[in-house]
């Protein structure tokens, strides 16, 4: 067996990420990934403009603000964001407020709360109770970015944050990878869909629920082929029409050794699996490979051959699955879209339970927060028990031959790292 460091690595080295891009309007290009480097053609902010509401001044007309009476200035202008002032004359100030530009001849903002406002008959006036330092509460322009600098680099997987960057700088559009075509089908005469009535024997297909909502969280375009009949045929004709038009196939169930496990030999009639078995639990039985398209069988042992759709065969057990595909299938499938950082971030955190009894394969234990600040166990680690995953914050990656005592610091990776 592989060691799940090994068996992604493998995995990782062996994909091909889609190539075909197409031009997004930025506002729905998110959780796309970027498939060309973005750089600013302006500076941000573009001019010099108040942090504050308040009054921009000359710091030498209020270098004695700081005495008891202040200083007294005529307010002689008013600008808000989006207008522009005029220069500002010495011995005077200008209503600011956030966001607004610096008016030529000033060099200083006094936010309001250190200023009094009066209206005379000669005009208004402001009393500045504070010495500014020039530069005070001014953004300077470019502080931010400057014109001509990268601004998100090819292979960002877009959030958010980074359409509002990429908005900041005018930027309308953006080019990015086509979305990833998968292919899900799940195996196993005993598995039945909610809403229909439940036979002896046979059990509701959560898998194809879990996995279509892990999917649909990484952006791809599923098509769903539903439950395949526990036949070796059955599994072959599956594969090879999904192979035709997706570039990932990925199933749920029958990846072990039993007799009715159909889709192990299926995939190695239709194309070659690469990898079995992962020294890993819950998870063992992962398979990867690849479907041959129609036409390409004979080029099984090129190297170049590309013309396969990428096979992924996940466990039937609802965990095992649930953790394979966080483990494996989440950082193939970004790789797939060209991410180019796809390992999930972890922290060491206080183990405030006991796992006394050691395994030799590298196990996933499913944990929660607490106000403690340390990591609650779920009592059933079980590879069917669904409801771990739903009470659990993350997961525990404890080496193989690890023993965990209260106390023990260990290595928790977040649902949150793991789910998008």
């Amino acid at each position: 067996m592989l060691s799940v460091a090994e068996a992604l690595a493998r995995m990782l080295a062996a994909a091909r990420p889609v190539s075909e891009t197409e031009v997004l309007p930025t506002l729905q290009a998110n959780g796309r990934t970027l498939a060309i480097a973005q750089a600013s053609g302006l500076d941000v902010p573009p001019m010099d403009n108040s942090q504050m509401d308040g009054y921009a001044v000359r710091a030498a007309d209020c270098a004695s603000a700081a005495a008891a009476s202040g200083v007294r200035l005529n307010v002689a202008q008013r600008i808000p964001a989006g207008h522009v002032g005029q220069a500002l004359a010495t011995g005077t100030a200008a209503r600011i407020f956030t966001g607004a530009m610096i008016p030529v001849g000033a060099d200083a903002v006094v936010m309001q709360e250190m200023c009094e406002a009066a209206q005379q008959a000669d005009g208004d006036w402001v009393t500045v109770r504070h010495a500014p330092a020039a530069g005070e509460w001014i953004r300077r322009r470019g502080e931010d970015i400057r014109a001509g600098s990268t601004i998100l680099d090819a292979g960002t997987r877009l959030r958010a944050q980074e359409l509002g960057l990429a908005a900041s700088v005018g930027l309308a559009s953006l080019p990015v990878v086509r979305r990833l075509r998968v292919a899900v089908f799940f195996t196993g005469d005993e598995l039945a869909m909610p809403g229909d009535a439940l036979k002896p024997g046979a059990i509701y297909n959560s898998n194809r629920f879990l996995l279509r909502g892990l999917l649909e969280n990484l952006g791809c375009d599923i098509t769903d082929y539903g439950i395949v009949p526990d036949s070796l045929q059955a599994t072959r004709d599956t594969l090879r029409t999904a192979a035709a038009g997706h570039d990932l196939i990925i199933t749920s169930g029958g990846v072990s050794v039993g007799e009715e496990d159909h889709v192990k030999p299926a995939v190695e009639a239709e194309g070659r699996l690469d990898l079995w078995q992962i020294a890993m639990k819950p998870g063992k039985p992962l398979a990867f490979g690849e479907v041959f398209r129609a036409g390409a069988a004979g080029a099984a042992n090129a190297a170049d051959r590309t013309d396969a759709a990428f096979f992924l065969g996940l466990p039937g057990n609802p965990v095992s699955s649930f953790v394979t595909f966080l483990l494996f299938v989440r950082p193939f499938v970004l790789r797939l879209q060209g991410v180019t950082e796809v390992a999930p971030k972890s922290c060491a955190m206080r183990a405030d339970f006991a796992w006394p009894k050691a395994d030799r394969r590298n196990e996933f234990l499913r944990v929660k927060r607490n106000a403690a600040g340390g990591l609650d166990l779920f009592p059933n680690q079980g590879s069917a028990v669904l409801t771990s995953t739903a009470w659990g914050d993350g997961l525990v990656d404890n080496p193989a031959g690890q023993t965990i005592a209260p106390g023990d610091s260990v290595r928790f990776i977040s649902f949150a790292e793991l789910l998008y």
